[in-house]
């Protein structure tokens, strides 16, 4: 790589590293150490291919995707949260805060299979369109359908609280527009 070339890459890394980083932890779950190991080793990825890049975020974007589903694809154990007693629900009246809704989104998401919360990363935080998610995914357009309907089900069960964000409410609150708890069948 040439001086000029490892000023643009440096200069990207400072750039938009923050927001490719928030995509990371949520392709792994909250996970916010995963999620730099993700993002460092796409990086890494990227810096030798550099000066070829016509779109470098995109494809940042691209491998970041591929890392992950090569992690769930991997016959690593999963390791699930069990607990002795269901989480107590707020009864108040009040509507959670963001922040609030965040952690329970966070926690949910967590819990979630690797394939589950990527294909709803995708979706939602992405906006991408079933067709772009299949192609990245390497799998058919049905199977992101079902997947994402199968991650929804269970994101409204291990989250029952996300449910006070119904599209009214959700359309009140505009950083939360990209949720997948906006989606009622």
């Amino acid at each position: 790589m040439d001086a000029q070339a490892e000023a643009d890459f440096r200069e990207f890394v400072a750039n938009r590293s923050s927001a490719l980083l928030k995509t990371a932890v949520l392709l792994c779950g909250g996970d916010r150490h995963t999620a730099e190991d993700l993002l460092q080793n796409a990086l890494i990825k990227v810096a030798g291919r550099w000066n070829r890049i016509d779109e470098p975020e995109a494809y940042v974007r691209q491998v970041l995707y591929r890392q992950q589903v090569s992690r769930w694809r991997l016959k690593w154990p999963h390791r699930e949260l069990s607990v002795a007693q269901t989480p107590e629900t707020s009864t108040t009246a009040d509507a959670p805060s963001a922040a609030e809704l965040r952690l329970v989104m966070r926690g949910a998401l967590a819990r979630l299979t690797a394939r589950q919360r990527t294909v709803l990363v995708l979706r939602y935080f992405e906006d991408l369109p079933e067709a772009d998610v299949a192609r990245i995914l390497g799998c058919s357009v049905g199977t992101v359908r079902s997947t994402t309907h199968r991650s929804l089900v269970r994101l409204r069960t291990l989250a029952p609280e996300l449910a006070a964000l119904g599209p009214a409410k959700a359309e009140q609150q505009p950083s939360q527009t990209n949720s997948p708890v906006e989606v009622h069948p």
